[in-house]
């Protein structure tokens, strides 16, 4: 069995997502203890408690702890099987954290599954929707997984009720790749969609967005207006797609803060990344460690690794003893190197 304590480095719920996964994949029992002890509301949140829950349906897994609030948890898993699967949080809590905790189980499993999420899709602290339809997927591709989306709605904090589906073709292994260079910028896109907050709330972060990154109306720019059922809530992106990488930055408009303030956060994000001439942003760092570990290695050069990226290097090594290196390479360029294993899924878990 694998004990963790769940405060170590950032102390929050990835440390949890991602033991889940490895435990799957290893066979591994874990026991967690102080779950998300670094955040505010310590212990179990519901997208928490659903994502334990669907990765035990997915391996006839067993779970100890499973309760909102619980501050340790024991998970024993059991063979992973593809199938159809359907995971409702029941609050705006992230479905998109959700479906990359069972992911990895399911693309290692050489049948194809289908799931069905609702909850939130445009979430503070959390990938949104269009970041893995656009940025994260085509990456896993490129390692040889196929993964299809289909979206029917938004959902916005507080209100929730999002809905999206995935199919998933699994492979007997995933492929090691570099990212090492982005080449030329290709094509730049903005969009901002609002959902029962009135529409020139999307159009000043438009406006706001093209002022921050020097931009003219030659840059393509969307203001949408949803169903207001979907909200409230607004969300603002740029897309800057490059000859060998694609980035996605986005907002959330939050109720006190500006349509103004929202967009000229996004740009600072885009303006550091386009700065720092690296192929992967902070975010899509943290979230390609995991798939690259299993197969058995890769490198990309980022910006500086975050806290929440190290823990997550601290979780792998715990399970796999995959080699991961952070090795500065120049002004705030990083290079991240895996070494390891392949790893493929088992057939039953392991005490």
């Amino acid at each position: 069995m694998i004990e963790l304590d769940g405060s170590m480095g950032e102390g929050g719920g990835q440390v949890l997502r991602s033991s889940l996964a490895l435990s799957m994949l290893t066979g591994k029992a874990l026991r967690l203890r102080r779950v998300r002890a670094g955040r505010p509301k310590p212990g179990l949140r519901p997208q928490h408690l659903v994502a334990l829950r669907a990765a035990a349906s997915v391996c006839f897994g067993a779970v100890e702890g499973d309760r909102v609030g619980s501050s340790e948890v024991a998970f024993y898993p059991g063979a992973i099987t593809a199938g159809d699967y359907d995971f409702d949080i029941g609050t705006a809590g992230s479905s998109t954290l959700v479906f990359q905790t069972v992911l990895p189980a399911l693309a290692l499993t050489p049948a194809p599954s289908t799931l069905r999420l609702t909850g939130g899709t445009h979430n503070p602290m959390a990938p949104t929707y269009d970041f893995l339809e656009r940025v994260y997927l085509p990456v896993l591709a490129r390692m040889g997984l196929r993964c299809e989306l289909t979206f029917e709605r938004h959902g916005f904090y507080p209100a929730g009720g999002g809905r999206w589906g995935a199919t998933v073709h699994g492979v007997s292994a995933l492929r090691p790749i570099s990212i090492t260079t982005r080449g030329a910028l290709r094509d730049k896109r903005i969009v901002a969609r609002v959902a029962g907050v009135g529409r020139e709330v999307a159009s000043r972060e438009l406006s706001a967005l093209r002022a921050a990154m020097g931009w003219g109306p030659e840059v393509s720019g969307l203001a949408e207006k949803l169903d207001a059922r979907e909200g409230p809530g607004n969300v603002v992106f740029v897309e800057l797609a490059c000859e060998h990488a694609t980035e996605l930055f986005a907002g959330l408009g939050e109720r006190g803060v500006t349509a103004e303030t929202v967009a000229r956060r996004v740009a600072d994000e885009a303006r550091a990344w386009l700065e720092a001439e690296v192929p992967v942003g902070e975010h899509l760092c943290d979230q390609l460690m995991l798939p690259m570990a299993l197969a058995g290695g890769g490198e990309f050069l980022t910006t500086a690794p975050s806290l929440h990226s190290t823990t997550h290097a601290e979780v792998i090594r715990e399970f796999l003893g995959t080699e991961v290196r952070f090795e500065a390479v120049g002004e705030g360029r990083w290079r991240v190197t895996l070494r390891g294993d392949v790893v493929t899924a088992p057939t039953r878990g392991v005490p």
